[in-house]
């Protein structure tokens, strides 16, 4: 399993009236958290571009158990639990600073030639990176 963890603090303008991080905000703190972890693997949105290869969300689903707030820590824990093929999928667990749990969530990207725009098989170059980083020991 791959894990790495990812901090921010919502800003005044993810809350609502309610004093809530709208909901949709978080869809976005998962796609910050997945682009960091893609980038310490040497896999930022750059790379991947340059290699003709995009990552369309094909789904995505979220669980809110309590509501975040303004200015609070998160800490977002990103996991790639098994070696992807065409389809990637990666989970998500939000937590605050008490580390109770906000939410969790799944997205599924799918590795897709930028040309074509048909899906394919993940690319070598991916592949021998995300196996490399399932051999080493848990952090």
């Amino acid at each position: 399993m791959i894990t790495d963890i990812f901090k921010l603090r919502p800003r005044y303008g993810e809350v609502d009236k309610m004093g809530y991080v709208y909901h949709a905000n978080y869809v976005t703190y998962c796609h910050q958290a997945r682009n960091e972890l893609l980038r310490k693997l040497g896999l930022d949105e750059v790379k991947l571009e340059k290699n003709n290869i995009i990552l369309p969300v094909i789904s995505f689903d979220i669980q809110y158990k309590k509501p975040a707030h303004y200015d609070e820590l998160l800490t977002i824990k990103t996991l790639i639990k098994s070696m992807p093929k065409v389809r990637f999928s990666l989970e998500f667990e939000i937590k605050n600073e008490q580390h109770e749990l906000l939410s969790k969530a799944e997205s599924t990207v799918v590795f897709v030639d930028d040309k074509s725009r048909l899906p394919k098989q993940i690319p070598n170059f991916i592949k021998e990176i995300l196996e490399n980083e399932f051999k080493l020991p848990a952090k």
